[in-house]
């Protein structure tokens, strides 16, 4: 069944597989079994909420790929896919969620009928999708294999973005400037937190220059005052208040493409501290973003940034940013590259971060984070937010 609408040419899926087959041989892999739903996207073109049961996307070194999942959910395969119809294999919802009867054993089934059952099978060993009784399974079911760790392999090839993907990553910029916008047009003393972050959700999905918004692999995180200590708490029905900042860490997303950016939010006047904290980290974001271009290091970047900060009293512990791209649930980093002491990954061109030079202060926690893309000229920023905390007198 021909995709109705398909997120990208055949002539890129072909060439992502070209890719992905080629680190294969590379790594000695016979066979790749991908459980992360952000590769089985990328890869595949599958879209759909069904990685709460076991699913998967099997790669030989040549051919096309193979989906594997939950009968019902084939249907959605066959909806989404570029493959063709015979290389979608459902299993029997007998072994949904059946403590006696694991999925995997139609995998199994699946890897000896393909052949694969003698060689070098990759897996995903650290990933959300990818569980400890999946593992013991596969090495029962197809003993004569030999199973290696292939976490990362697929993560990996995506590093570079397409002009394709980066026009939707634009998009999912667009978005997110305007559902920071909204915030700041809206948010008043007294108003319900949970009443701000629906408006932000529908805002998110509303869209913006005429493009729809999808959504986030994370929901708003919205903590005021000390609950803003901490990097990941979500809302209440708490009022606002004055004199208290709340951060706003949100993400546009369009065809599944995650663009997080975070701002934060005084209500009256802002305390010489956070004034402090803003022009420092501002004055070390302009510093990143100033030489954050091709044939730098992700540790060059974080090592200006920290120094920076330094010189005007403030530590961060932390990394400082991550690559972004096509993302689910639980997470919207590609699980790449940090910018950090320690990663020496080049920057090249078409490589995308979420810059993350967030403070989390004793009373509160400021976040003025940039996503950005690294292009010949340097890096560009994918939102038009103003810069700078958001104050409401």
């Amino acid at each position: 069944m021909t995709h109705p609408n398909p997120a990208f040419a055949p002539a890129e899926y072909a060439a992502r597989l070209a890719r992905v087959q080629s680190t294969m041989e590379h790594a000695g892999l016979d066979c790749l079994f991908i459980t992360d739903p952000s590769n089985m996207g990328w890869l595949t073109g599958y879209d759909g909420w069904s990685f709460y049961v076991h699913q998967g996307v099997l790669v030989g070194r040549d051919g096309p790929p193979r989906w594997w999942g939950r009968g019902m959910d084939a249907a959605g395969a066959l909806r989404t896919v570029w493959m063709a119809d015979e290389l979608i294999h459902g299993y029997d919802d007998s072994f949904v969620q059946n403590p006696v009867k694991h999925a995997m054993l139609d995998l199994c089934s699946l890897i000896r009928a393909c052949g694969w059952d003698t060689g070098r099978l990759g897996v995903e060993k650290d990933n959300y999708y990818f569980t400890a009784a999946a593992y013991e399974t596969i090495l029962t079911g197809v003993p004569q294999a030999e199973i290696v760790d292939a976490t990362g392999l697929v993560n990996w090839c995506r590093a570079l973005k397409s002009p394709t993907e980066i026009t939707y990553l634009r998009r999912a910029g667009a978005i997110v400037t305007r559902m920071h916008a909204h915030i700041a047009e809206v948010a008043e003393e007294g108003m319900r937190k949970n009443d701000l972050v629906a408006q932000i959700m529908a805002t998110g999905i509303e869209g913006a220059d005429g493009h729809w918004g999808d959504y986030p692999a994370i929901v708003p995180m919205a903590p005021s005052g000390r609950d803003a200590t901490a990097p990941h708490l979500t809302w209440d029905d708490s009022p606002l208040t004055r004199g208290v900042p709340t951060f706003f860490e949100i993400a546009g997303a369009y065809r599944r493409y995650q663009c997080p950016q975070s701002r934060t939010l005084f209500l009256g006047q802002v305390p010489d501290t956070y004034r402090r904290a803003e022009a420092a980290v501002g004055e070390a974001t302009e510093a990143v973003l100033g030489m954050a271009q091709p044939g730098v290091r992700c540790e060059d970047l974080a090592r200006v940034f920290n120094g920076t900060l330094a010189s005007h009293g403030f530590h961060k512990d932390s990394r400082v940013g991550y690559s972004i791209g096509m993302s689910y649930p639980p997470d919207w980093g590609e699980r790449t590259m940090s910018l950090r002491a320690g990663d020496t990954t080049t920057l090249q061109a078409g490589m995308t971060f979420h810059f993350m030079p967030a403070l989390w202060l004793d009373d509160g926690g400021i976040e003025m984070t940039e996503p950005i893309l690294i292009t010949d000229e340097g890096a560009e920023r994918l939102c038009a937010t103003p810069p700078g905390l958001v104050v409401k007198p």
